[in-house]
């Protein structure tokens, strides 16, 4: 999850910038403003989990093959062959080849999401996250991804909560960082600010969080106790 935690660090100064421009605003604008482009923040992040260059980490010579083969539909994808792209990695994916074939599983939630196929994804992520045979990183992942766009789309709270929670029972397991920000970002969006306060706390007093999620954290506890002296 490193890969994760570096990609985020991007969008730091972004929310230095939210502190400043809303401290005099309703805090439930925040949500209105701001809340898809941090939520767009945090999916790219996890999209970036499973670049090309995390999936070399993880191949050997027997795999060699596989791994090559990811890689050209990977090289497809960004040339906009979207259906040649899916053709191999649906190949991937029922090849039976454990980590490899959950990895091609969330990297065809990526087409579908690239080419606005949202139900398609949505279906992969879900199958992924609910599949207790999935590599645990890759199973996190797709769980982390699919809270994110289901609190873009207006998703019920118990649902998203239903998937964030249990990536929050350990503060050193991973993905814990960013399902306490969905869950603050949650509150935030369905105006519970005592809530989103408490989630952004759990995040500045962890001593497992990195230091750039807890300045994010406590600059968005700045903001609600702001708005609540207002």
């Amino acid at each position: 999850m490193k890969k994760i935690e570096k990609d985020l660090v991007t969008h730091d100064a972004f929310l230095k910038e939210i502190a400043e421009e809303v401290k005099s605003e309703q805090l439930k604008s925040l949500w209105n403003k701001y809340g898809l482009i941090i939520v767009i923040f945090i999916a790219l992040a996890l999209t970036a989990a499973v670049s090309f260059e995390t999936f070399r980490s993880w191949r050997d010579k027997k795999a060699q093959e596989v791994s090559n083969a990811y890689a050209v539909a990977v090289s497809l994808q960004n040339q906009g062959r979207f259906d040649e792209s899916m053709d191999i990695l649906k190949n991937l994916a029922e090849r039976n080849a454990g980590l490899y074939s959950d990895i091609a599983r969330l990297q065809m939630a990526n087409v579908y999401l690239e080419q606005k196929k949202i139900p398609e994804a949505m279906e992969i992520l879900e199958s992924l996250a609910g599949d207790d045979d999935v590599n645990e990183q890759m199973r996190d992942i797709a769980t982390l991804k699919l809270a994110s766009y289901k609190l873009d789309t207006q998703a019920p709270a118990e649902e998203i909560r239903a998937l964030l929670e249990p990536l929050t029972k350990e503060e050193n397991g991973q993905g814990y960082d960013i399902a306490r920000e969905l869950l603050a970002m949650l509150a935030i969006r369905d105006g519970d600010l005592e809530q989103a306060k408490a989630e952004y706390e759990k995040l500045a007093n962890s001593p497992n969080v990195q230091d750039n999620m807890k300045a994010r954290a406590q600059d968005m506890i700045a903001i609600i106790d702001g708005q609540s002296n207002n």
